[in-house]
Parts: structure tokens; C-alpha cells; sequence
């Protein structure tokens, strides 16, 4: 039993290794176990494994980790079918050509949201948005659309978990919720970076299952709520379309 464990165990610390990647390119091995509180001649040893496997590869130049080319021939075989950012990828080009901001999509995983698919503005200062970033689910117009079009179960489960932070208030952000279930948007002004602004909508499959959020971003002066306003009709009108588009 012992060893099934620690060969659990083993595995788990694996994958964290790998997760370790999801927001940067390389890293050194001192790094790597700093990130999964190892110490590192064990992170050594699991990273010597998955070299050995392919899912890393270290340059002996720099002694750095990066992902290797088993997690590409991974993904490349994982199916789009039922894939919301591949599906919807050029329905997001063209909003993003004619609105000219950046726009993302969002689900939502446990008590954060995700950014799935991102196409960048053209604009030379714009909004950078990375694919796979994890923001929280009290601050940005995405997370407020993902827990307002959410069962309240979810909500009420958020809202009680301890990951409120103290300056928002339960009720008034409940009463947030239920005004961008009456208007299908909402908006934000630097809620979670100074000079960023957003405008986002539900985005509902073809049996009216809410699936992510659709969102537009850009720099606060030049994404104002006229802007908004303005392109409001378009970007609910993309959403609607998109969602007919999934199972």
C-alpha cells in the first residue's frame, strides 16, 4: 500500500512540475522547486524522468527547463470538436477587426476563470492577454459575468469560501449580479489593473447552457463607456451567434 502511494505521490509532484509552465517559458531547476516546494535533488529526479520521457528539455548551455515536444504531439491530438476557443476563434478575429480591441474568452474553473482564447488588438498599446492566465472571480466584467449567469448555489459558495477580499461588499456585488443579468453585460474600469477597461456577455450554448464569457478589453481612455456603449448591439449580437455554433 505504501508503494502505491508514494508512486502516487511521485506523479502528483510530476504534474506540478509540469503546471509550473503554464506562466513562463523556462525555467531553472532551483526555480522549479522553489514553485512546488521541493527540495531539489527530488525535483532533480522528476525532471530527469520527464526529460527521459520527452515532456521536458533541458539546455545544457543554460541549464534550464522548458516543455518538450511530447506535450505538442499531446495537444495536437486533443479533439476540437467540442472546443470553444478553437470553435470560435475566427468569430473572435472578426470582432476584433472591427471593434479593434482585444477580446478574450473566459470559463470558469473552481473559484477563478481562465482565459481560454485570446486575439490581440492591433492597436501598438493595447491590452496584452495571455492565454491561460487565472484571475479571480470578484474583480474584472468576465468574472462577473461567469458568476451572474451561474447557479446560485455557485455563487452563494463563492461568496462564503473566504476568497471575498474585505473591501466588497456581499450585497452590493449580489445586486451587481442581478443588473447584469438584467442588461446580458457587464463593464469594468481598472478593477484589476490601473488603465484597463472591459465590456463582457455570456456567451450560451444552443440548449442555453452558459459556457464562458466573451470579452472585449483595451486602455481605459480609449475603451470608454461610450465605446462601450456604442459597440454594445455588435458584441451581444457576436455572442449570440457564437453560442448557436456549440453543442
Amino acid at each position: 500500500m505504501e508503494d502505491v502511494k508514494t508512486t502516487v505521490r511521485s506523479v502528483e509532484r510530476a504534474l506540478d512540475i509540469l503546471l509550473c509552465f503554464t506562466d513562463s517559458s523556462d525555467l531553472s531547476l532551483s526555480e522549479i522547486a522553489q514553485r512546488v516546494s521541493l527540495h531539489k535533488s527530488t525535483a532533480h529526479r522528476l525532471l530527469a524522468s520527464l526529460e527521459a520521457k520527452g515532456f521536458v528539455l533541458r539546455d545544457p548551455e543554460t541549464e534550464r527547463y522548458r516543455l518538450g515536444y511530447r506535450v505538442w504531439e499531446l495537444s495536437a491530438n486533443l479533439s476540437q470538436s467540442d472546443d470553444p476557443a478553437q470553435i470560435l476563434l475566427p468569430e473572435m478575429e472578426r470582432l476584433c477587426d472591427l471593434i479593434g480591441e482585444t477580446i478574450s474568452l473566459y470559463v470558469r474553473d473552481g473559484h477563478e476563470r481562465i482565459r481560454i482564447q485570446a486575439v490581440q488588438s492591433i492597436h501598438p498599446v493595447r491590452r496584452v492577454a495571455p492565454i491561460g492566465e487565472r484571475m479571480s472571480l470578484f474583480v474584472g466584467a468576465s468574472s462577473k459575468v461567469l458568476l451572474a449567469y451561474a447557479e446560485p448555489e455557485v455563487r452563494q459558495e463563492l461568496l462564503e469560501s473566504g476568497n471575498r477580499p474585505a473591501y466588497i461588499d456581499k450585497e452590493t456585488f449580489l445586486r451587481q449580479l442581478e443588473e447584469i443579468r438584467r442588461t446580458g453585460y457587464a463593464t469594468s474600469f481598472e478593477e484589476r489593473e490601473p488603465g484597463a477597461a472591459a465590456f463582457a456577455v455570456p456567451l450560451f450554448n444552443r440548449a442555453g447552457k452558459l459556457v464562458a464569457a466573451l470579452s472585449v478589453s483595451g486602455p481605459s481612455n480609449r475603451w470608454t463607456i461610450k465605446e462601450m456603449q456604442h459597440f454594445a448591439p455588435q458584441i451581444i449580437a457576436f455572442a449570440e451567434r457564437m453560442g448557436k455554433m456549440l453543442k
